[in-house]
């Protein structure tokens, strides 16, 4: 079952609607109730989004009623293999309701334009081992590379 809806870049006034899509993308990280992120961080990605020094960038899926139903989160830096910046999918999120009727792809295709436009070749992104969904869909529109992500807090 697909739903009609179109990508656009975020809205200074989508914040209301954006906010319970951010949320559900930290809890499915673990991110709420004692361990959620401080309002501080969601109010710097906001304003990030909206700050053209700042090479951060958003995009929602809006559905035919006007209710956003996904979001994806991207940001353009250097690299040392490559010339022109690469393109980093930080987040990408669509709601419980909607998953499943091409909202996520879309959404990664449409960074994959916005990486174009800047003449960005590589997006890429991480997730989590556990997020079997998820990687379904990636395998379709990426390659696994194979590589292992390292962290640690400083």
């Amino acid at each position: 079952m697909s739903i009609n809806f179109k990508i656009r870049p975020i809205q200074q006034n989508d914040y209301a609607q954006w906010l319970p899509l951010w949320d559900g993308y930290n809890a499915f990280y673990g991110r709420s109730g004692a361990t959620a992120l401080p309002e501080e961080i969601t109010k710097t990605t906001w304003e990030r989004f909206f700050n053209p020094s700042e090479p951060v960038f958003a995009l929602v899926a809006e559905d035919a009623n006007g209710a956003l139903v996904g979001l994806v989160h991207y940001l353009f830096h250097r690299n040392t293999t490559r010339i022109n910046d690469v393109c980093y999918l930080n987040d990408l999120f669509t709601d419980q309701a909607h998953r499943g009727r091409g909202v996520a792809r879309q959404l990664i295709l449409s960074v994959y334009d916005e990486a174009k436009k800047v003449s960005s070749n590589r997006v890429y992104w991480t997730t989590h081992t556990t997020n079997e969904a998820g990687r379904i869909l990636y395998d379709k529109v990426a390659k696994h590379l194979g590589f292992i992500v390292y962290s640690q807090e400083i």
